[in-house]
């Protein structure tokens, strides 16, 4: 499953965001690249919120090839973590400096499982023991 999303910059260039999701012995991983801002509409995070709902081992939102990170990408993860708290969903969130950075800064990475590469995510994913789990 991919998602595509094409949003014009201020200097002419279109900036692509993409996402698609793996799945990982039954925890589910968005993969998502490019820019996140302000300007992204119809996100592919919103395939984060689909995973979600159909209630997997675990989600793994991979921001790793994520270029920029805006306060819009910020509020669109926490979105994502209100849902899968709310549907007991153990959540975890790979980004390397651009993505951590911002959530550091903004506090959200206080809430946000948030890990540098997709095996250590996966591994924090599974610890999560099954009574937390709805």
């Amino acid at each position: 499953m991919g998602e595509r999303a094409m949003d014009r910059q201020s200097d002419g260039t279109v900036s692509v965001l993409t996402a698609h999701t793996v799945d990982h012995h039954g925890i589910t991983v968005v993969v998502v690249a490019g820019e996140i801002d302000m300007t992204t509409e119809d996100s592919p995070l919103n395939q984060a919120l689909s995973a979600v709902r159909r209630k997997p081992a675990g989600l793994v939102v991979d921001l790793g090839a994520v270029s920029f990170f805006g306060s819009a990408g910020i509020n669109l993860v926490l979105n994502v973590w209100r849902h899968a708290v709310s549907d007991g969903v153990p959540l975890a969130v790979v980004g390397g400096r651009t993505v951590s950075r911002p959530l550091e800064m903004s506090g959200a990475d206080a809430v946000l499982s948030l890990h540098p590469s997709l095996a250590e995510a996966l591994a924090a994913v599974r610890t999560v023991p099954p009574q937390r789990r709805r």
